[in-house]
């Protein structure tokens, strides 16, 4: 019997949805690939992973976990807790080891404009304290986070953009599922979120297979072929560690 080839999943990461996906979606089902897109949380990666594996394990057979952004940092959390995870790609995304934090990480290298453009919205948890939400501001989305889709599409995006708790970027991440999966990484050469040098350092460490575009944070959006073509290696078993 013909080995069932593995299906897709793709995890959004902050100041994005589902939708980031809707390019690559198309691109992936015109090639036959069978695709998921997980609605993330953006509630931190422990909790966010938990719910992707559960995610994961429902789905019969193999599957490739693609995440963008923070995303990285749910699937590899994901994988460490679904068996049927046979790959990982990453998309402008946090690789991390185990214990590193997002923002501890980014903090080794040249500061971008992501950080000088976040905005703070406070609201009471269910416990009665204080929690803190991030998003960019809207008049900054454009440069920082997609500036190579046309400002009409920006202009929409930045409006609807869902935020993520602040303390997900100081959390601790878990095991890092990357030392024993086979991995690919898509490098976002103009990015202005996740500053290049620190992706093409995951890449290296993790032994990705890499491919450098030439693209915003918002590379699945304006390059959707060129990232629909490394899941589909990666979901035909292609070149592997």
């Amino acid at each position: 019997m013909k080995e069932k080839k593995p299906t897709a999943v793709l995890v959004h990461g902050a100041f994005a949805d589902t939708s980031s996906w809707a390019g690559v979606v198309a691109k992936l089902r015109n090639a036959d690939v069978d695709v998921r897109v997980f609605a993330n949380g953006l509630r931190g990666g422990r909790v966010d992973g938990e719910h992707l594996a559960a995610f994961v394990r429902a789905i019969d057979g193999p599957v490739v976990l693609v995440g963008h952004s923070y995303g990285g940092i749910v699937i590899s959390e994901a994988a460490s807790r679904a068996e049927n995870v046979t790959g990982l790609v990453f998309v402008t995304a946090f690789a991390l080891a185990e214990n590193e934090t997002a923002l501890g990480y980014l903090g080794q290298f040249p500061a971008n404009e992501l950080g000088t453009s976040l905005v703070e919205s406070h609201f009471t948890n269910a416990d009665g304290g204080d929690e803190v939400e991030l998003f960019i501001a809207p008049d900054k989305f454009h440069q920082v986070f997609a500036a190579d889709l046309p400002t009409g599409v920006t202009d929409v995006l930045a409006v609807s953009q869902r935020p993520i708790l602040a303390r997900a970027f100081g959390e601790p991440a878990g095991k890092a599922s990357w030392a024993d999966l086979p991995t690919w990484y898509v490098v976002a050469a103009r990015d202005e979120s996740i500053h290049p040098e620190a992706q093409r350092a995951m890449a290296r460490r993790s032994e990705s297979i890499t491919v450098e575009v030439d693209a915003s944070h918002a590379v699945a959006g304006s390059q959707p072929a060129q990232v629909a073509r490394v899941i589909i290696n990666a979901v035909e078993g292609g070149e592997r560690k």
